[in-house]
């Protein structure tokens, strides 16, 4: 039941009007893989990726994009052991840099000359969009965990508890 609002969510979340790169997929995925069953994990940041972007628009670099929200799905698993805000954070941190190598190195050699220069130039011209990402995915990251977090301590003792804190 989370993934599929999860899903909703993210997919909802990159159609409205957003300030560039400030969309709650990494957020989710670290989400996911800090709440869900290990096999739905990457599938839930794909699932939104996919249907998402099928509407907005493919373009040259999505295979990037898309890897890397599932790894960094994959990678929020680890919290499932320690989820602490310093853990939270960190690992919302760390997402926007993963997102940004990855994605950028996939820029990088679709539209720039394969050089040190092209290199340097395509990461220099990313710098702006890194900030909203890195401010979305801590936001983003620590509203999902404190929001179920709320929700698993007034739903415990009721017959809800069932749905939301199962895997």
């Amino acid at each position: 039941m989370i993934a599929y609002m999860l899903i909703v969510l993210g997919f909802l979340m990159r159609l409205i009007p957003h300030i560039p790169n400030a969309a709650p997929i990494a957020a989710i995925a670290i989400f996911a893989g800090a709440t869900l069953n290990r096999k739905l994990v990457p599938w839930v940041p794909l699932a939104i990726m996919i249907a998402s972007d099928l509407i907005i628009g493919m373009h040259d670099v999505v295979f990037y994009t898309w890897g890397a929200f599932m790894l960094i799905g994959i990678f929020g698993t680890r919290l499932k052991e320690s989820r602490t805000p310093l853990g939270i954070c960190g690992y919302a941190i760390g997402s926007a840099l993963f997102f940004f190598a990855v994605t950028n190195f996939g820029v990088f050699l679709t539209w720039y000359p394969h050089t040190m220069q092209g290199f340097a130039d395509c990461y220099i011209k990313a710098v702006p969009f890194f900030r909203t990402t890195l401010i979305s995915n801590v936001v983003f990251s620590f509203v999902l965990f404190g929001v179920y977090d709320l929700a698993g301590r007034l739903v415990r003792e009721t017959k809800y508890s069932r749905i939301l804190l199962a895997d």
